[in-house]
């Protein structure tokens, strides 16, 4: 049995943290404790800085020649491996572009036409559903292309795959639960019977270490607004393995993935590369704010993120076990943190309005439907006296129930 924990020794752990100095790179309102950055990260101002610079230098001074002199048309390609150190990438096989929800499409499309004699795309029943949505979109357009889902066709998303699977579009982090996944184990499953795999890691870049050249992964999509901090809607991305790139055919081909972009010749022909998976002309000033977001990445060790994440994450669990047990609470997720990614959900029966009361009291987390309250832990600026000071707040919504106030049970957005 754990030992009761007190605010000095809470404290204490804050004053021995490696990463304790990286919060004074985010901005952070004062009064809140943010507990969302797995839905929408916090801004840093080297964000700020990049914006500053490509608006008001590069674009309104340097013009069409920006696209040259600062580098912009070769972005897509520069972020992407500089976003690929934190997902175990090598250089030339992550690039950045487009939403997630797009490049799930192209990838998924890649991967059944690199399987044509398989029809079967495999899915989590319980994914977000954008992947359910895309996946459901992609076997609209190929006939005969079935959809199998953990939780609906099988228990377990492993009793799925056979020798008709063409490719299995699956989360590291359920974006719910926060359960993770074994990914080296997963895709040696899909390898052994001749499928490929794609890894959502929106809930998993930035939060934890990832080695998808390691894993031997196929694909890989994901979004850089989360724990990357790249800012609303910032630009998604794609990862594809060296040993595919010449064997990848995707359905959107514009003119950024052409082979000779500026020959502006009738035909297509697909460009070298990771390239490939490029399709339109790239949002400029979005990809110079993410720019601004992975430089602050730059001097921070992953293996320290992740050791504070699962220290947040346990800390949060006792405390709320410890202090709120009693007020209809239950752990959603994995307990072993080893098991979950960098968040915590808790069951409630009235959780929206239990989170609407946390949000009002200036500790935001998020809910998802039906009975869902969601913290997410972002080690770069989350503390543990963060952790301490919004349980505090969560007991005392329980004990007074003042999450029963009629103002919470409007349903608007919760953010």
């Amino acid at each position: 049995m754990r030992a009761p924990l007190d605010l000095a020794a809470v404290e204490a752990m804050d004053a021995a943290d490696p990463l304790r100095a990286m919060r004074e790179r985010f901005i952070l309102p004062e009064g809140v404790i943010y507990l969302d950055g797995n839905s929408l990260g916090a801004a840093a101002p080297a964000v700020f800085n990049e914006l500053q610079k490509a608006a008001t230098q590069e674009w309104a001074q340097d013009l069409i020649r920006a696209w040259n002199t600062a580098g912009w048309f070769d972005m897509p390609v520069a972020l992407g491996d500089q976003l690929g150190r934190l997902i175990g990438a090598a250089a030339g096989q992550t690039v950045v572009c487009d939403t997630t929800s797009i490049n799930i499409y192209k990838v998924l499309h890649a991967a059944l036409a690199m399987r044509p004699d398989r029809s079967v795309i495999v899915a989590e029943g319980d994914s977000f559903p954008t992947d359910l949505y895309m996946a459901e979109g992609v076997a609209s357009t190929r006939p005969g292309t079935v959809l199998r889902l953990e939780g609906v066709d099988a228990p377990d998303i492993e009793d799925l795959i056979d020798e008709r699977v063409a490719v299995i579009l699956v989360n590291h982090v359920n974006y719910k639960s926060g359960q993770l996944r074994d990914m080296a184990a997963l895709t040696c499953k899909a390898h052994q019977v001749g499928a490929l795999i794609i890894w959502d890691l929106c809930h998993t870049a930035g939060a934890l270490p990832v080695e998808l050249d390691s894993a031997n992964a196929d694909f890989a999509i994901g979004c850089t607004y989360k724990y990357l901090n790249g800012g609303p809607g910032a630009p998604a991305f794609i990862y594809a393995a060296k040993r595919h790139h010449d064997k990848v055919q995707q359905p959107l081909s514009g003119w950024w993935g052409h082979a000779r972009p500026f020959a502006f010749e009738q035909g297509y022909v697909a460009g070298s590369g990771i390239r490939r998976f490029l399709c339109g002309t790239q949002p400029v000033l979005s990809m110079r704010a993410l720019k601004g977001a992975l430089d602050v990445w730059d001097d921070v060790d992953m293996a320290a993120v992740r050791k504070k994440s699962i220290a947040l994450t346990d800390l949060f669990i006792q405390l709320v076990e410890g202090r709120c047990g009693a007020y209809g609470l239950e752990l959603e997720g994995p307990r072993d943190g080893k098991q979950r990614g960098s968040q915590v959900s808790f069951l409630h029966a009235h959780g929206y309005q239990v989170m609407r009361a946390l949000i009002e009291r200036g500790v935001i987390g998020d809910f998802r439907a039906p009975s869902t309250i969601r913290f997410g832990f972002t080690p770069l600026y989350v503390g543990y006296k963060d952790v301490w000071q919004a349980v505090e707040v969560l007991e005392d919504i329980l004990r007074t129930g003042a999450w029963q106030d009629a103002r919470f049970a409007v349903k608007t957005a919760v953010t």
